[in-house]
């Protein structure tokens, strides 16, 4: 039988350093939450429950954990009295008997699915008390792990370090992970007898120790560790991640020629053989088939590229954007809730919105798709091998049919039936002459003003 798990995330720090009436877990790194990401990792490393423990704002908080899962049980900290006294909040979830507990921090969105396996995994080989450290150059002002023949014997605070634990290299990552079976006993014990006056969930080692429990410690990277307090480590550690998304797909055969230029979502899909030139973001949800091209200064956000299309440069996609394989978009030009269908073009600094553009169909320059009423939206329809004229308005609704032609500066208000040429413009009148006198006129003005 598979070993249950409760997943405990602590996400009741206050945000006052970020400077934002937003909670602190609810600032985003590529466009999901901090909050969102840590219970991602949490889900993947087979987390059966999971239970956050919230404090201001924790209407807010408790609605985006319930976006991410079906399964989880939000709970007040009403005090703040410290880590141990955090995770006893989620007391009525951890009597529930868990075979494992992890307990985590919303404020840490690196954390990887792996790593929090190997967590559960040392627990299923019998240990009872699981801490994830972290090797680093400069340790000043961590904690300490303390270990004697491979076990963790103590987590030894900076400011109560012996001279030879200064010297310990690895670092207390917060992260835990102990047997449920032994979990409410463990936390019981925690005392307050400190300066803080505060239940510190790292007095678990030495509780465990001295009831002959094993206790062990597991490395991680040290960024999987990295916590948000301000938006310079916001800043922080949104880099780290989008280095690391570029370099995964880099590897899995994307070529970036700026990568460092290149933003990209948690949710990003881009296949083999695409090619993202500088300056690009993704938004959330836009998947792009092989052998694309995204070109430069472009923003896709809500779309589905297909294979062999061309996007850009300074193009923009926008929800519901969809282009069929080896169709193109060009510079300036906006797509919003249409489909673009395999070899059609929209080149130039066009508008097309609630539209589906047939096969081949080639859009001319300055073409707007007039959607909105005011109050509703309405669908242009374009058909295949249609040629629409540039400086064109098709005011929908409206249909263009298959092979059709649209007459260059038209306003379309009707259906323009298949092989038919449609143009709806006024005549063209000129006066012979008529030049000289404006200029004469518009000159005898500008002298009056000038005396």
């Amino acid at each position: 039988m598979a070993r249950t798990c409760l997943t405990i995330i602590l996400a009741a720090g206050e945000g006052s350093r970020m400077k934002s009436s937003t909670p602190k877990v609810l600032h985003k790194i590529a466009n999901k939450t901090l909050l969102g990401h840590v219970m991602n990792a949490a889900q993947i490393a087979g987390g059966n429950s999971h239970s956050v423990v919230v404090g201001k704002e924790a209407a807010k908080v408790e609605a985006e954990a319930k976006t991410h899962s079906d399964k989880v049980d939000v709970f007040l900290q009403t005090e703040r009295l410290g880590t141990g006294h955090a995770v006893l909040a989620a007391k009525d979830a951890i009597e529930r008997e868990f075979d494992d507990i992890l307990v985590l921090f919303g404020d840490t969105p690196l954390i990887q699915a792996e790593t929090l396996q190997r967590l559960r995994k040392s627990l299923e080989n019998g240990a009872q008390v699981v801490v994830l450290g972290f090797r680093t150059n400069d340790p000043t002002g961590y904690g300490r792990l303390v270990e004697n023949e491979g076990k963790l014997v103590a987590i030894r605070e900076h400011k109560d370090a012996s001279e030879d634990e200064l010297k310990i290299k690895f670092c207390n990552g917060g992260i835990m992970a102990f047997s449920g079976k032994h979990a409410m006993s463990l936390l019981n014990a925690i005392g307050n007898d400190n300066v803080n006056k505060e239940y510190y969930l790292t007095d678990i080692v030495e509780i465990a120790k001295k009831g002959d429990l094993k206790v062990v410690a597991i490395e991680a990277d040290e960024s999987e560790v990295m916590g948000v307090n301000d938006r310079f480590q916001l800043a922080q550690i949104e880099d780290i991640w989008q280095q690391t998304k570029r370099a995964e797909l880099m590897r899995s055969g994307v070529t970036m020629h700026a990568p460092s230029t290149v933003y990209l979502s948690y949710d990003t899909i881009i296949e083999p053989d695409t090619i993202i030139e500088p300056n690009v973001v993704f938004g959330p949800n836009v998947s792009v088939k092989s052998a694309a091209q995204i070109k430069a200064f472009s923003h896709l956000e809500g779309a589905q590229v297909a294979s062999k299309a061309i996007v850009g440069p300074y193009a923009r996609l926008r929800p519901g954007a969809q282009l069929k394989e080896g169709s193109k978009v060009g510079n300036f030009c906006e797509i919003k809730n249409a489909i673009v269908e395999e070899g059609a073009k929209v080149n130039h600094l066009s508008y097309i919105g609630d539209a589906h553009i047939g096969k081949n169909a080639n859009i001319g320059a300055g073409t707007i798709t007039c959607n909105y009423d005011g109050m509703n939206k309405h669908k242009t329809k374009i058909g295949e091998n249609a040629f629409i004229g540039s400086n064109s308005s098709l005011i929908a609704p409206v249909e263009i049919g298959d092979d059709a032609y649209v007459g260059s500066g038209s306003v379309i208000t009707s259906n323009v039936p298949s092989n038919d040429l449609a143009i709806a413009r006024s005549r063209q009148s000129n006066k012979t002459g008529l030049a000289i006198k404006i200029r004469a006129r518009n000159q005898a003005i500008k002298d009056a003003k000038n005396k």
